[in-house]
């Protein structure tokens, strides 16, 4: 089994819009080691992360991070630590559309 970290999944999503960030391959599952919130832009953002299960829509009880503020310029970065398994959906949401995610983890 390969545990080199790799850049999973990177998305720049539109503003005001929740988008499916990962989803572990059919039939496997997904170390997540870390995941880094860039805000390219010159304002205040806000983004929010979820993890829904067996694919289903995002419920209150799904967020990891909700409204995080993130100010310009600026990097945020979480070791999350946790297994993805199939089904499994990781969802982000940004405030407007200077935000990029990166999630890092290792396929299993």
């Amino acid at each position: 089994m390969d545990t080199v970290s790799i850049v999973l999944a990177q998305l720049a999503p539109g503003a005001g819009v929740e988008t499916v960030l990962y989803m572990p391959p059919a039939g496997g599952s997904a170390r997540v080691n870390e995941m880094v919130v860039c805000n390219r832009g010159a304002v205040l953002s806000s983004f929010r992360v979820s993890i829904s299960q067996s694919g289903a829509a995002t419920a209150n009880k799904d967020y990891l991070y909700y409204d995080l503020i993130i100010i310009p310029k600026d990097t945020f970065a979480s070791d999350i630590g946790l297994t993805l398994r199939p089904n499994e959906t990781m969802r982000v949401y940004a405030a407007n559309g200077n935000l990029t995610f990166t999630l890092i983890g290792v396929v299993t």
